[in-house]
């Protein structure tokens, strides 16, 4: 399933910051976007394994268009991540 996530771009002084709008409570960061990308895929699957674990269910993934209009997201960048449920 893809799921978007907001990047918040980072500098000499800030990581990469990245959150889940889908999966509440679900952020990482990384040095730079390819490990911040890297990190929050770790961080939903673990998100999902304890979910799972727990009988919840799975968050779904909405549109990348509807979280734009949250004011929260302004100025992040968007990327849609596969994340592999069948794990």
């Amino acid at each position: 399933m893809l799921y978007p996530i907001a990047i918040s771009m980072g500098d000499d002084e800030h990581a990469w910051g990245v959150e889940v709008p889908d999966v509440p409570g679900c952020f990482s960061a990384g040095e730079d976007l390819e490990d911040a990308i890297a990190m929050v895929q770790q961080a939903i699957e673990g998100h999902f394994e304890m979910l799972i674990e727990d009988g919840a269910p799975l968050p779904s993934a909405n549109s990348v268009a509807l979280h734009t209009t949250n004011p929260k997201y302004a100025g992040c960048t968007w990327v849609l991540l596969e994340i592999n449920l069948d794990k």
